[in-house]
């Protein structure tokens, strides 16, 4: 077994939030979802979603097209009610979690389970990972686009009061993807986690809490 095959959770995770009905985000939403999710993949990440429709289960079949690993995180208890009582997909995953926690408890473990949250075109759902993610001060980034919710995010956190510099923008699911890895990598040298194993970068953490895990 090679390091790389022995230490797949080195990954970097990425959930990817979204309207799960994409009719008020304009034509080019799906294909942006698309690429993005072709992006995670392309910079040796794993994408979570919410294991719904839309513009995460498109942003899935990006990753998928690309060879990626897909997981989703559902507010459903077992496949049956994830399929019958929720109506949700099971497409484009490699494996679907089944928290039992409806919508807002699934929202909060997706953006805790993953190491940044990037959003596209959302609803109220979406701002509800937005603002989890913010709170907890995780890597976000959001993606511009013909929609409103990157300029409702803006509003939104010029009025909040409460600055993140977590935070960033960018039209371009490349440029945005390789934005937010930049700062997972970054804020993952600082603070924890050394696999003195393993050829990725955590192993020249500098931060005081760093530590050696063999």
């Amino acid at each position: 077994m090679t390091e790389e095959e022995k230490h797949q959770h080195l990954k970097i995770k990425i959930a990817v939030s979204g309207a799960a009905a994409t009719d008020h985000c304009g034509d080019e939403a799906l294909e942006k979802a698309t690429e993005l999710g072709k992006e995670i993949v392309r910079q040796e990440a794993v994408l979570v979603h919410g294991a719904t429709t839309g513009f995460p289960l498109w942003s899935g079949k990006g990753a998928k097209e690309e060879g990626g690993t897909v997981i989703g995180v559902s507010p459903a208890a077992s496949e049956a009610e994830h399929v019958e009582l929720y109506n949700l997909p099971l497409d484009y995953m490699d494996l679907i979690i089944y928290t039992g926690s409806g919508f807002n408890g699934r929202n909060l473990l997706l953006t805790r389970a993953t190491d940044a949250v990037v959003v596209g075109c959302g609803r109220i759902g979406t701002i509800n990972e937005f603002t989890v993610a913010y709170e907890d001060k995780k890597p976000l980034g959001v993606l511009e686009g013909s929609w409103a919710t990157d300029e409702v995010i803006k509003f939104m956190v010029e009025k909040s009061n409460r600055k993140n510099d977590k935070l960033i923008f960018d039209k371009d699911p490349k440029r945005l993807i390789e934005r937010l890895i930049e700062m997972v990598e970054a804020e993952k040298k600082e603070s924890y986690g050394v696999y003195a194993n393993s050829d990725k970068v955590y192993k020249d953490c500098n931060g005081p809490d760093c530590k050696v895990i063999l």
